[in-house]
């Protein structure tokens, strides 16, 4: 790389360390050609992105960012994955790192939030922003319907008392 290309790349993994909602830092030696392919592709089926960044790079770009606490977690063959949904990249990783054991989660950040390897595999367990979502429409809406159900009981059987009075009248 040449000078320009760096100082492009610091600036590009700046922004990217500024607007994700988390980074996973993780080592992949050993890992084959074809594997990296697989896993970039998944990264990038679930909204994410996966680069091979130079540590020194990285460090530089992390600089001035909330991220900065996790600049000692690049050392050696290391890569970052990461999402604009903090649960995205993480999710993705673990899911990748349970088929292929030479993934190695180091850690990662949230925000302001430094998270080591537990932190990252507790953030995803956590369901996505798209399924809280879900769940909570869900909680919403049903307070509705019986709300609904509710109000509309009362005028229902004052239709059926009619409705048998007026029975009771034509077989009189």
């Amino acid at each position: 790389m040449e000078r320009a290309e760096k100082r492009e790349f610091v600036t590009e993994l700046n922004e990217v360390f500024k607007a994700s909602g988390s980074v996973v830092v993780a080592h992949y030696a050993g890992v084959t050609v074809a594997q990296m392919n697989d896993f970039r592709s998944k990264m990038r089926a679930a909204g994410g992105t996966v680069k091979v960044a130079k540590n020194r790079l990285a460090k530089i770009a992390l600089q001035g960012t909330q991220s900065e606490t996790m600049t000692d977690l690049f050392k050696g063959q290391t890569l970052i994955a990461y999402a604009a949904d903090p649960i995205t990249a993480p999710k993705v990783v673990m899911d990748y790192a349970k088929t292929n054991d030479k993934l190695v989660i180091l850690g990662g950040s949230m925000g302001s939030t430094a998270l080591n390897a537990d932190g990252v595999k507790s953030l995803a367990t956590l369901p996505s922003l798209d399924e809280l979502r879900a769940k909570l429409l869900g909680m919403i809406q049903t307070p509705a319907t019986r709300i609904a159900g509710v109000v509309q009981a009362p005028a229902g059987q004052l239709a059926r008392v009619l409705a048998a009075y007026a029975k009771k009248d034509e077989a009189a």
